[in-house]
C-alpha cells in the first residue's frame, strides 16, 4: 500500500518514486485519497527536485488513467496536435479539418484561454450556436462522421491533472517542466492517439521566451509521450510576432476561414506553419508527403468543407463555408492604430498584445467572466513591416470607445518602431522521437 506522505518524502529527498508509487499518487488525487496539502507538497517538491524521464511517464500515464481513455475502432489512424499556446495561433481550427481531409481522425480534445493566450474551444464557440462541450457518445459521432471534432474535455477525461492543475496555480508551482509535461499529455493521451505532433511556442507571446526553455520543454513532451507510448515529434516555432495578424475569436476564425478558403496571403505564417506540423504528424503514421498533402486539402477547399460539416454536426450554421462574414459576430466600435513614426516595426510583445486582448473582453481576467467573442485586433503589423506616421499599426474592434482607447494605447506601447530587425526563421527547431 503506498503512503503519500513517503512518496513526497522521496522527491523531497532527490530520489524518484516507483512507477506503483507515481501511479497510486495520480489515481489518489483523482480519487480524494491525496489531501489539497499532500498535492501541494508533491508539486512544490517537483518544482524543486524534478522528476527523471521515468518518473514522468509514469505520473503522466497514472494522471491519464485517472480517468476515461478513449479507443478507437476507426478506417484510418487517429492523430492530433498540440500548442503550448501563443498569441494569433489558431493554427487547430484549419489542421484538423485538413487532416480529416487527408484521410485519418482527429478527436481534438481543446482548452480555453490561458493567460495572455487565447483558446481553440473560445474561437470556436465563436460561431453562433456551436457548442463545444459535448458528451463522449457526441465527440465519436461527429469524429467517425466527418472526420475531426474539436471538443472540450468532459469530467471523466484526466480528473487527476484538473485537481493537480488547480492546487498548482494557487500555491506558485505552475512553473515547472515536469508538471507541464504531465499536464498536458495525461489529457492528450487519454484521447486514444496513435501520434502528435507538439507546437511548442518561443518568444515574446509565448510562455517560453527563450530558446533553451522551449527546447527542454518540447524534450520532455516529446521523451515522455514516446515513453508512454504514443509517437510523438515537436516543432519549436517563433512566437516573437503574432502567428496571425489577428487576435480575438471571431476575428481569428475569420481568418481562418480565408484562408481555407484559399487565400495564403491573409495570414502566410499561419498558412505555412499549418501545413508543417500536418506534415510532422502524417509522417509520425507513416504517411508519405504529408505537407503536400495537407497543402492541397486546405488549397482545393477539402479542408473548408470539412470544417463546415463539423461546425453544422456541432449545433453551429449549416451554411458556415459560404455564408461566414454573416454569421460571425461584429464589434460596436471598429478603429485604427496609427503609427506615431515613420520607420519599421523592430519588435513586438506578443504578450502585451494579447492582454490588450484580454482587457478588451476576449478573454478572462477572472475564471468566471465571460468573453465577447466579437473583439480584439485585426490587420496587426508584422515585424519588419514599413510604416509611414499615420499608418495604420492595427484595427482595433472593441464594445465601446473607452475600451478602444485603452486598446490603442496598449498597442502602441508594445509595437517599437525602428530599424528593421534580422530576419527570423518561423519554425526555430525540431524534436523528434
Amino acid at each position: 500500500m503506498s503512503d503519500a506522505r513517503a512518496i513526497i518524502a522521496k522527491v523531497r529527498r532527490k530520489r524518484t518514486p516507483t512507477d506503483d508509487e507515481l501511479r497510486w499518487f495520480a489515481a489518489g488525487l483523482a480519487s480524494g485519497a491525496v489531501t489539497d496539502a499532500q498535492a501541494g507538497a508533491f508539486a512544490m517538491a517537483v518544482v524543486l527536485n524534478g522528476l527523471d524521464e521515468v518518473g514522468r511517464v509514469a505520473l503522466t500515464t497514472g494522471m491519464r488513467d485517472s480517468g476515461d481513455v478513449l479507443g478507437w475502432d476507426l478506417p484510418g489512424p487517429v492523430l492530433d496536435k498540440h500548442s503550448t499556446g501563443g498569441v494569433g495561433d489558431c493554427v487547430s481550427l484549419i489542421l484538423a479539418p485538413a487532416l480529416a481531409a487527408c484521410g485519418v481522425f482527429v478527436p481534438m480534445i481543446s482548452g480555453r484561454g490561458l493567460g495572455h493566450t487565447g483558446g481553440t474551444l473560445d474561437k470556436i464557440e465563436s460561431i453562433p450556436g456551436l457548442r463545444a462541450q459535448l458528451p463522449e457518445a457526441e465527440l465519436r459521432r461527429i469524429t467517425a462522421r466527418v472526420g475531426c471534432a474539436i471538443v472540450g474535455a468532459t469530467g471523466d477525461i484526466a480528473p487527476a491533472d484538473r485537481r493537480l492543475y488547480a492546487i498548482r496555480d494557487v500555491t506558485a508551482t505552475v512553473e515547472s517542466v515536469d508538471l507541464i509535461t504531465a499536464s498536458i499529455l495525461s489529457k492528450k493521451l487519454a484521447a486514444g492517439l496513435g501520434g502528435l505532433v507538439l507546437d511548442v511556442k518561443c518568444g515574446s507571446g509565448a510562455f517560453m521566451k527563450t530558446r533553451d526553455q522551449a527546447r527542454d520543454l518540447a524534450a520532455s513532451l516529446v521523451g515522455t509521450a514516446n515513453g508512454a507510448g504514443c509517437p510523438t515529434a515537436a516543432l519549436i516555432t517563433d512566437m516573437d510576432e503574432p502567428l496571425a495578424p489577428t487576435l480575438g475569436n471571431a476575428l481569428e476564425v475569420a481568418t481562418c476561414m480565408d484562408v481555407m478558403s484559399g487565400n495564403r496571403a491573409a495570414a502566410p505564417r499561419l498558412h505555412d506553419l499549418t501545413i508543417a506540423l500536418g506534415g510532422r504528424v502524417l509522417a509520425l503514421a507513416g504517411i508519405e508527403d504529408g505537407a503536400d498533402k495537407v497543402a492541397q486539402a486546405i488549397a482545393s477547399g477539402a479542408a473548408l468543407d470539412r470544417f463546415a460539416r463539423m461546425v453544422a454536426e456541432m449545433g453551429g450554421p449549416p451554411d458556415m463555408a459560404e455564408d461566414w462574414h454573416t454569421h460571425l459576430p461584429k464589434a460596436a466600435v471598429v478603429g485604427e492604430v496609427p503609427a506615431p513614426a515613420a520607420g519599421h516595426v523592430a519588435a513586438i510583445d506578443g504578450e502585451a498584445l494579447g492582454l490588450a486582448v484580454v482587457h478588451l473582453g476576449g478573454g478572462r481576467l477572472r475564471e468566471t467572466d465571460r468573453i465577447d467573442p466579437a473583439v480584439g485586433l485585426s490587420e496587426v503589423a508584422g515585424k519588419g513591416a514599413r510604416v509611414e506616421r499615420g499608418d495604420p499599426l492595427a484595427v482595433i474592434h472593441a464594445a465601446d470607445e473607452d475600451s478602444a482607447e485603452a486598446a490603442a494605447r496598449a498597442v502602441l506601447a508594445a509595437i517599437t518602431i525602428g530599424q528593421p530587425p534580422a530576419p527570423t526563421e518561423l519554425i526555430l527547431d525540431r524534436v523528434d522521437p
